[in-house]
Parts: C-alpha cells; sequence; structure tokens
C-alpha cells in the first residue's frame, strides 16, 4: 500500500472517530470555539476548522497531514476531566516517549541550536512573530519563550548561545498535562513544527513535514 494511500485511510478513519463525537461539547474543554457543526482551534496561532468533513485553515484549505492529525488526536483524546497543569518536563520523561526521543530532539533542539547559535535577536524576532511571549521561569537560559501549540498545550523554549567553551544549547519542554491531551507522535509534531516554523521565518528550509 502507497504511503499516500495509508495517510488518507488513516485520516478518514479519524474523521469517522469524530463524526461520531458531540463535538461541540468538546470546545470549552479544548479551548476551542464553536462554528456551525465544527470547532475552530487554533495550531501555533493559525486557526483551523475541524469537522466530520475534514481539516481546513482560514482560506479553505485542506491542512496537511500532520497537522490533521495532531488536531484530531487532540480532539480524540479530551480528558473527561482538565487534568492536572503539572510542572514543565521535557519530552522524555513522558513515559512512552522512549522510541521518538532520538527523532524528537533531531528534528527539534538540533535545528534551532544550529539556526540561532550566535544570533539571539533573531531567535526572539522569530519567537515574537510567532505570539511568543518571554518567560521569566526563574532558569539561569540566555532566553526562555513561551508558545502556545494547542490552546492546551502550551510549549516552553529555553536557548542558551553558544561561548567559547560550550556549543548553542536548545531544550523544548511540555507541561505534564500534554500527555493527557496528545499522544508521544502528536507531541512531536508540535515540537517539529515549533522548530520549523522558527527556522523558516529566519528564511531556512523546514522539515518536510512542517511545509
Amino acid at each position: 500500500m502507497k504511503k499516500a494511500t495509508i495517510f488518507e485511510k488513516t485520516y478518514q478513519d479519524y474523521l469517522a472517530q469524530i463524526e461520531a463525537l458531540d463535538l461541540l461539547s468538546r470546545a470549552a474543554p479544548l479551548g476551542g470555539e464553536a462554528s456551525g457543526d465544527g470547532l475552530i482551534i487554533p495550531f501555533y496561532q493559525k486557526p483551523y476548522r475541524v469537522s466530520a468533513e475534514g481539516i481546513t485553515d482560514a482560506a479553505g484549505k485542506t491542512a496537511n497531514f500532520a497537522v490533521s492529525v495532531a488536531l484530531c488526536r487532540y480532539i480524540l483524546q479530551c480528558p473527561a476531566e482538565p487534568p492536572d497543569v503539572g510542572g514543565w518536563v521535557t519530552y522524555r520523561e513522558f513515559r512512552d516517549a522512549g522510541p521518538l526521543v532520538s527523532y524528537f530532539a533531531a528534528n527539534t533542539h538540533k535545528i534551532i541550536e544550529t539556526a540561532f547559535a550566535g544570533d539571539i535577536p533573531a531567535l526572539k524576532t522569530a519567537g515574537e512573530s510567532l505570539g511568543g511571549v518571554y518567560f521569566d521561569d526563574g532558569s539561569s537560559h540566555d532566553i526562555s519563550i513561551k508558545f502556545d501549540f494547542l490552546p492546551k498545550i502550551p510549549v516552553l523554549l529555553r536557548f542558551n548561545d553558544r561561548d567559547p567553551e560550550f556549543p548553542a544549547q536548545c531544550v523544548i519542554l511540555f507541561r505534564q498535562s500534554a500527555e493527557q491531551y496528545l499522544d508521544m507522535e502528536c507531541l512531536s509534531i508540535g515540537g517539529t513544527f515549533l522548530s520549523g516554523i522558527l527556522i523558516g521565518k529566519r528564511g531556512l528550509k523546514p522539515p518536510e513535514s512542517t511545509a
């Protein structure tokens, strides 16, 4: 079976599951907005409409597969009760993250370190354009910026620039509650898209999955 066919089958399976839900009842728990028989949910500030008919952006264009999967899982995995937010944790600290930890690091931390080493002002500019807010969490990092991946899933980017002794270092963190809203594959998508969008704003080519 061709890869595209597998993607389409997965997408249609998710839409069928969404059709069986009381979708509008999940607007408030997920921080979405009702829109006819669908929900408007922002993904890194870009609004998407999710319904049983499909997932589209504000212009009516079908979302790419990775965005579609993350939004579908976000709706389908909606917790019955709001979970405790918890503290900030790295991706590798989630109990089911193991198989994807190396992939996550290569497609998030390392990309951002390479793109912004020696140029924190460029990272600030890119972060601000994505709606990032500076976040004082008491850490000693050169810069900490908080982004909204999905309404209930903030992401914190901490960055230390290179110096004569050490290379640049980036770490991306989630609240502990994130695993209640998404599986590990979709949390990985959130990190990959963040790095892709940021380096795209710097004029570099983002990873293929974020295009």
